[in-house]
């Protein structure tokens, strides 16, 4: 990751369950960081609203949770991704017609 000088960072405050927390980032980076801040408010608030009453640690250790088993699953990562059966079965499918296709062609 390329480090960016002190005098280049600014800071930004975001607001996330009703607590405003300064962060610095690069100019090129605030729009992403404000983005990244409300989605990440949006999910904890979900959480909070349905759930008993949990701590703002619990709320988010849950939504950290919840965010990275999606970017696992986005990233095809073998231990989160439930395999799909019938697409097994349609590949499979496949792959003996294909095989009975070029047998009869040999």
């Amino acid at each position: 990751m390329k480090t960016t000088p002190q005098a280049d960072l600014m800071t930004v405050t975001v607001k996330i369950m009703a607590r405003e927390y300064a962060v610095q980032c690069a100019p090129a980076e605030h729009e992403a960081l404000v983005a990244s801040a409300e989605f990440l408010n949006e999910r904890m608030s979900a959480i909070k609203k349905r759930g008993r009453a949990l701590g703002a640690e619990k709320i988010a250790v849950m939504a950290a949770l919840n965010l990275a088993r999606e970017l696992l699953t986005l990233r095809g990562d073998a231990s989160v991704v439930v395999p799909d059966g019938q697409a097994i079965e349609r590949l499979k499918q496949f792959s003996r017609d294909i095989d009975t296709t070029l047998s009869d062609v040999d």
